[in-house]
């Protein structure tokens, strides 16, 4: 019990605070990932897979170390519990980005929203007009909805505090060196195929309830299943669709990550987003959040082995 009343007060606080001001623990994280990378890099898998390896077990093992010191005091690991949930989760960010970009796009102010784009994905923005700043916002709110909600509270719910922080160590790895460029195809090898990895799950949960809270069930799994293959990610590709179907828009095109160019195929059978369509994603986004909630609580109150349950 203690496990899912923390999710759900780190999720409430996502909600009401958004991400930590101060002192974000994520942050930290990547700045001594940032450091790390300095002393250990080099062209090779190798040392990428050795980069990784320190990074994740280091923080899993505080995790650990985390549960192991609050067994038997369900106060203490609530509120630890609750303090990590809130540290991974960006759900409430992600929609604050989502608005920022739309008021910005209804004001045609387009070289403030091409600036601000960067806030939500490394898509090259350069010479992105309203309707394509209107495409890649929609696709990012979509895609995100799965890292920064979803994922962390699915593995919260089976893991507890490793699994909320040890999640968020390896999806930070992938966006610091998990592209396709020359520095990191080697490098980020390790880091990429892990988050593709631990995210295989979630983000089909995440694409499922898509469906589920949208009342468009059946077009949103349609179009996951029809279009999802000819995405490049095994990830996004399914949360990208589902939230196509849900919404009855288009996703998908080339988009260009400086100096590489992706094709994402086709993705639903609407029209093109336009700004109106962000606000509409960011909604679907908020409401596949909270249901995320509920699976992640009912997934951390099943029953422990030998049939017993933790109480507080």
């Amino acid at each position: 019990m203690s496990r899912a009343l923390g999710l759900v007060l780190g999720f409430a606080a996502d909600r009401w605070l958004g991400d930590p001001r101060r002192f974000h623990p994520v942050a930290g994280f990547g700045q001594v990932a940032g450091r790390l990378e300095r002393s250990l890099y080099s062209d090779s898998r190798a040392a990428g897979t050795t980069y990784a390896a320190l990074l994740i077990a280091s923080v899993t093992t505080v995790g650990v170390a985390a549960e192991k010191l609050t067994t038997g005091r369900p106060i203490a690991r609530t509120v630890l519990t609750a303090a990590a949930t809130w540290a991974v989760l960006g759900g409430r960010s992600l929609e604050r980005e989502a608005e920022v970009m739309a008021t910005y796009l209804d004001a045609k102010e387009i070289e403030e929203a091409r600036g601000r784009l960067s806030y939500l994905c490394s898509r090259d923005a350069t010479d992105l007009e309203a309707d394509e700043l209107a495409r890649a916002t929609v696709e990012s709110v979509a895609e995100n909805t799965s890292d920064a909600t979803v994922a962390p509270l699915v593995w919260g719910g089976l893991l507890g505090i490793p699994g909320l922080i040890g999640y968020r160590a390896v999806n930070t790895l992938d966006a610091m060196v998990g592209y396709k460029s020359p520095r990191y195809r080697n490098f980020g090898w390790a880091s990429a195929r892990l988050d593709d990895l631990v995210n295989l799950a979630p983000a089909r949960v995440c694409a499922v309830l898509a469906g589920l809270v949208s009342g468009r069930p059946g077009e949103s799994w349609r179009v996951w299943r029809r279009d999802a293959p000819g995405h490049p990610s095994p990830n996004a590709g399914p949360v990208e669709a589902s939230f196509a179907g849900a919404l009855g828009l288009r996703l998908g095109g080339v988009n260009s990550y400086g100096s590489e160019v992706e094709d994402r195929g086709t993705l639903g059978d609407g029209l093109p987003p336009t700004v109106a369509d962000i606000r509409r994603t960011a909604s679907l986004a908020r409401r596949v959040a909270y249901a995320a909630a509920a699976v992640a609580a009912i997934v951390a109150l099943r029953p422990k082995r030998g049939g017993e349950s933790e109480c507080i």
